[in-house]
């Protein structure tokens, strides 16, 4: 009875689980052909929409801004040269590179001791030149009183002989008498005649004096030129360079010992293309007197002056294109001859034009507008003008619309987007800030040590860095070049 009860037991546990594990994978099965009737079903298919950054066009007035690299001149440049040989005795307290001079200032003297004694010998030259002339004149005054006297004999001579001959008409003198007053007459005028020789020998001797004097007075202003020639003094106010003389040094003729640059008188020459010069020609064909902005980097800090287009070069150069232009500046502080700088020039204003960026413009002079339901249209603009990462463009029938960009591949006529102003409520984001850090003391010492320590930094400039440098927070930017520069 038992073993039967156990059985049955057995098989009742059995069919139990039979039962359920036929349970188990009916459900199983239910549940894959209910995931594949779904799998069966078509999705509905959901458009993608892009977002993109979107500029309004808004057409107005611009004045486009052309950009090119140049060197900066100085208008009046001046070599200083020794205009007579020997040595120099004497140098201004300044004659060095670097050295400032006004106008007038004595540069150099040259040893003077030979010019001053032919100075001195042509003075006495002239001395004696004027003495002999005197001594002419005086000589030419008796001869004139000679002459006179020797005349006055001449006609008492000749009276007396008349007389003679009267008497000897009437019969009362004799032959003889008469002829010892014709040789008596003979005799002065003879004596006359003398005199007025020796008159023309004491005019020809005044007219030699008056020569010989004005030899002298050549002779004594060429030889107090060569004195002053011992002294170079400067022509104008500048600052010398290339100094190439030393106190006690001998200089030749002609030599040239420095050069005077006038660092207030500046001017930029940059080169453009040809393109970019006939959009500087005025109606007339001549230069436009366009205004140019002038930059200059020195360790973070911009040097910047203004200048007007003032003339171009005759001739483009050899192995050289478009054309070289000059301008001049005005209160270019801190500018230097020789710097390489970046000129902005401002060409004539364009009208009913629009600025976007460049990535908005395809090959094909075409721009993406968003239209109805927001969806992308393809638009044709007029490519007037690329600056930089921006260009200039006219386009008809897009005032108010709204245009990409930034133009991907996956962009197109027809794609649906989400337009993205610049900003809040449409208007641009302001700049970011320069990144500031803060200085320990040991830092801001050894970059103030090597700002000051800079020779060839230009004193504006580094009066600004060293303000700058001297603030609780300094533009990280500044930094990094400066010890960049210095190699730590």
């Amino acid at each position: 009875m038992r073993f039967l009860r156990r059985s049955l037991v057995g098989l009742f546990l059995l069919s139990l689980t039979v039962g359920l594990l036929t349970y188990a994978g009916q459900t199983v099965y239910g549940a894959l052909q209910e995931r594949w009737a779904q799998e069966d079903r078509p999705r509905p298919a959901r458009e993608r929409v892009f977002a993109v950054n979107v500029v309004p066009f808004e057409p107005g007035a611009v004045t486009p801004v052309m950009t090119s690299f140049g060197e900066v001149r100085s208008r009046r440049t001046l070599e200083v040269r020794a205009q007579a040989s020997g040595t120099v005795v004497e140098l201004a307290e300044g004659f060095e590179d670097g050295g400032r001079v006004a106008a007038g200032d004595l540069l150099l003297r040259v040893d003077p001791l030979d010019a001053q004694a032919a100075l001195d010998v042509a003075r006495t030259d002239l001395t004696e030149a004027e003495r002999e002339l005197r001594e002419a004149r005086r000589a030419l005054e008796l001869a004139q009183d000679d002459v006179g006297s020797a005349q006055e004999q001449l006609a008492l001579r000749t009276r007396a002989l008349v007389r003679q001959q009267s008497l000897q008409d009437r019969g009362v003198g004799s032959a003889a008498a008469v002829e010892t007053a014709e040789l008596a007459e003979a005799s002065a005028r003879q004596a006359e005649l003398n005199r007025r020789q020796a008159l023309a020998q004491a005019e020809a001797a005044v007219d030699q004096a008056l020569t010989a004097g004005e030899r002298r007075k050549i002779a004594l202003a060429e030889a107090e030129r060569d004195l002053a020639e011992t002294e170079v003094t400067a022509e104008f106010a500048g600052t010398l360079s290339d100094v190439s003389v030393v106190e006690g040094g001998l200089v030749q003729a002609n030599e040239r010992v420095a050069r005077i640059v006038d660092a207030a008188m500046l001017e930029v020459a940059f080169r453009v293309s040809t393109g970019e010069y006939a959009r500087l020609l005025g109606d007339g064909g001549g230069l436009l007197p366009a205004e140019v902005d002038v930059t200059l980097d020195v360790l973070g800090v911009d040097l910047a002056a203004k200048g007007t287009i003032s003339r171009e070069s005759a001739d483009v150069g050899e192995g050289q294109t478009g054309r070289l232009i000059f301008a001049r500046l005005d209160g270019a502080k801190g500018f230097r001859p020789g710097d390489f700088v970046t000129v902005r020039i401002a060409e004539p204003e364009m009208r009913f034009v629009m600025v976007l960026p460049a990535a908005a413009v395809d090959a094909a002079g075409t721009v993406l507008v968003v239209g109805e339901e927001d969806r992308l249209e393809v638009a044709e603009v007029a490519l007037l003008r690329r600056q930089g990462d921006d260009v200039i463009v006219r386009a008809r029938g897009l005032r108010g619309r709204l245009v990409v960009a930034e133009r991907t591949p996956l962009l197109g006529a027809g794609i649906k987007v989400r337009p993205i102003l610049p900003g809040a409520g449409g208007v641009p984001e302001a700049p970011a800030e320069p990144e500031m850090v803060e200085l320990s003391d040991e830092r801001r010492a050894r970059l103030v040590a090597f700002i000051e320590g800079n020779a060839f930094m230009p004193k504006e400039a580094k009066e600004r860095v060293l303000g700058q440098l001297g603030q609780p927070r300094v533009p990280a930017k500044m930094v990094a070049r400066i010890e960049a520069r210095m190699g730590g």
